[in-house]
């Protein structure tokens, strides 16, 4: 296939969220420690060391891959690439689902079968297809229905069921607004981000989700909103999206703040913080996210980052 002329571009695009995502999935880990928690929460202090990330940057780099190959989502080398990368490395966090069907992928069954027996033949709902998606945002974030697209069949490969496909959507979606409102001045208020990925996501438990989103001020307290909206704790696509969505939209020209919101409601922390991070990174440009927290994320390999 042709790559478009414009690929190298997109391609920074797509780097530059997937440099969001990893920040935030590494940082977020970090606060699951009580420990971390009660030494640095209070005082925004971020924790020393190396910080790890996690399989929601594990398949983003599998995205990532695929695009750079084939400037869209090939769902078979994609579902290659999760199976390769799982086995370098299972111990990244990945779901009992997925150790399940990675596995299988890994030694040459069809995931087309596959994914659509998990969870007893409905398929999985949850985070994962989300988790990873912003990156295809960046690519295609001058056609916000080729971005929902392209995010549908990148969730299809490990989320059969339509909610988890939804979320991957909407998640898609919000993050090309995100580089376009950047880029058209940011004259548009940030509100219109969930209008945005409400208009493409199909109807359904993220759509009512997001609907309600669009309901919640952006100035109420977090943990309103998170009590609303879900946190990511049930770990499904139904459950994270709409917050994610919320706290990308009040804080899209800033990314610490976005950060410290997603860390301070806990529930799926590094997701939550991945999420929206890829989004917000589109937005704010890579000066944007702090050159510390850069450094204290574990490396990228260097064809996923060059």
């Amino acid at each position: 296939m042709t790559l478009p002329v414009d690929h190298s571009a997109r391609m920074g695009r797509v780097k530059l969220s997937l440099r969001g995502l990893s920040v935030g999935d590494a940082l977020g880990e970090r606060f699951f420690s009580p420990w971390v928690r009660d030494a640095c929460l209070t005082q925004r202090i971020v924790p020393e060391g190396t910080w790890r990330w996690t399989d929601d940057t594990a398949m983003a780099l599998s995205i990532v891959e695929v695009l750079e190959q084939h400037g869209q989502i090939e769902q078979d080398a994609l579902a290659k690439l999760f199976a390769a990368r799982y086995m370098d490395e299972p111990n990244r966090g990945y779901g009992p689902a997925q150790h399940d069907l990675l596995r299988a992928i890994h030694r040459g069954a069809d995931w087309q079968v596959e994914v659509t027996e998990l969870f007893r033949g409905s398929g999985s709902f949850g985070n994962g297809g989300a988790m990873r998606v912003a990156p295809i945002g960046g690519y295609f974030a001058d056609d916000l229905s080729r971005a929902a697209a392209e995010a549908a069949a990148s969730a299809e490969v490990t989320h059969a069921h339509p909610e988890g496909i939804a979320g991957a959507i909407a998640i898609a979606v919000a993050a090309g607004w995100a580089w376009q409102w950047n880029q058209s001045g940011r004259t548009s208020p940030t509100s219109e981000l969930l209008h945005a990925a409400l208009a493409l996501t199909p109807r359904g438990k993220v759509y009512q989700g997001i609907e309600l989103a669009t309901r919640v001020p952006l100035d109420d307290w977090e943990f309103d909103a998170a009590n609303l909206l879900g946190d990511g704790t049930n770990v499904t696509a139904m459950d994270t999206v709409p917050f994610c969505l919320w706290t990308a939209t009040r804080h899209l020209d800033n990314y610490v703040e976005a950060m410290w919101t997603a860390i301070k409601v806990h529930g799926d922390i590094d997701t939550n913080c991945a999420i929206i991070g890829g989004i917000i990174a589109l937005a704010v440009g890579e000066d944007g996210i702090p050159q510390d927290w850069q450094r204290n994320t574990e490396r990228l390999p260097d064809s996923s980052i060059s």
